[in-house]
């Protein structure tokens, strides 16, 4: 298993009236965030608030290309970014103990924080489609590249974990600083994670490590980045 620290790259926030983070997703030009009663979205080149959504949003949030998926308590929302409205709920797999929310080429993958698991869930139904366990406690989920990365917690250590989305087997580990937790996970397609940043009401950018000619979990599944 590959080891390393994280190289924190930049920082976002605190942001005027969201005083924490939750979920963490990227549409390609915008971060959204989940803090509670708003979904908000910032430019990353400028750190700039652009926009809320008065939704509730209590934990992870993804986006499949045109909507916006986030956890409030016991069941999942698809909204229309455009116009803030909430189109479908289905129910979330831990019944409010659910935490990260990634899209992967038709399917939801959604975090399941204190039984320290993950489900591929049908995002008409919410019928789990998959489960992998963690030893720890999981607070985000992304995918790039073909590779299931996801965001942990356990005392004061964070870290991020790229596992075989078939057995949640660890093959990389990314360890945050002690004390900097990581609540929601997002990749932006390329070389960086977006990490929510929980109480302190920031969001980071780590570097991704670079990788060889070969990535992946080696498994047969191939699964596009979220924000594709």
């Amino acid at each position: 298993m590959k080891r390393s620290n994280a190289e924190i790259v930049q920082e976002y926030g605190p942001f005027p009236g969201a005083d924490r983070v939750h979920g963490v997703s990227y549409d390609g030009q915008h971060v959204w965030f989940a803090s509670g009663d708003k979904l908000n979205a910032f430019n990353p080149a400028s750190g700039k608030m652009m926009r809320s959504i008065n939704v509730a949003a209590h934990a992870g949030t993804a986006f499949d290309g045109k909507h916006l998926f986030q956890i409030a308590e016991d069941r999942i929302q698809k909204i229309d970014p455009k116009t803030g409205s909430v189109l479908a709920t289905i129910p979330a797999p831990g019944g409010g103990g659910d935490s990260g929310l990634a899209w992967a080429e038709g399917t939801l993958w959604v975090g399941e924080y204190r039984n320290r698991k993950i489900h591929q869930i049908d995002p008409e139904t919410g019928a789990i489609l998959r489960t992998i366990e963690s030893n720890r406690f999981v607070t985000g989920v992304t995918w790039v590249d073909g590779e299931l990365w996801h965001a942990t917690s356990e005392g004061e250590e964070s870290d991020l974990r790229r596992v075989d989305p078939r057995t949640g087997e660890v093959q990389e580990r990314i360890e945050m600083p002690t004390g900097v937790y990581v609540s929601g996970l997002e990749s932006d397609g390329r070389d960086q994670f977006f990490c929510g940043g929980g109480k302190s009401g920031k969001v980071r950018t780590v570097r991704r490590p670079k990788r060889g000619s070969a990535t992946g979990s080696g498994s047969e599944i191939h699964v596009d980045s979220t924000n594709k």
